[in-house]
């Protein structure tokens, strides 16, 4: 790879780490060439977009990117890959379910919305994280619930304020 197709690879990389805003690395060495196209196909199969590069262009890419990675550059040693998601859950998911078939992908870090989560411990906590969406919406039924509560109780108190005053006039 010369000069000029390293820094379109590192421009490309840039981009989709700010596109997507969730990215995870994982280690996928030595596996067969069968396994990676598997991956590869799930991956499309999940809406995951997967990329094989060298770890200094991811480090290159993550600069150019202008988000604060630092924690994640110790991970990069060894085969990555990255895998490229608007979900921040999908590729978690993926990963264990490859993980059924075989001891890898081994997930070293993941960027999901500013926050990063290093170490393969950190699956199964990235499998239940809630999708913004998700959050606002249990939020929003949150705020909901003690309105319905006072127009309930308002609704019921005027029916049972409606029948005093009829009770009242009746006997007036």
């Amino acid at each position: 790879m010369n000069k000029e197709e390293k820094h379109d690879l590192v421009l490309a990389l840039s981009e989709q780490m700010k596109e997507f805003g969730n990215f995870y690395i994982t280690d996928t060495s030595d596996l067969t060439v069968a396994k990676i196209n598997n991956i590869r196909r799930q991956c499309f199969e999940s809406d995951i977009t997967m990329k094989v590069a060298k770890n200094s262009l991811i480090k290159k890419a993550m600069e150019a990117a202008g988000g604060d990675y630092t924690a994640m550059y110790d991970v990069l040693k060894g085969s990555s890959s990255i895998l490229f998601s608007k979900s921040a859950t999908a590729p978690a998911k993926l990963i264990k379910k490859l993980r059924k078939q075989g001891d890898k992908p081994v997930l070293k870090a993941a960027y999901i919305d500013s926050a990063i989560f290093v170490g393969d411990n950190q699956l199964d906590t990235l499998i239940k994280l809630k999708s913004k969406e998700q959050l606002i919406g249990e939020i929003i039924g949150l705020l909901q619930s003690p309105a319905k509560n006072v127009v309930s109780a308002l609704q019921s108190g005027g029916n049972k304020l409606a029948g005093i005053v009829k009770t009242l006039q009746e006997r007036g």
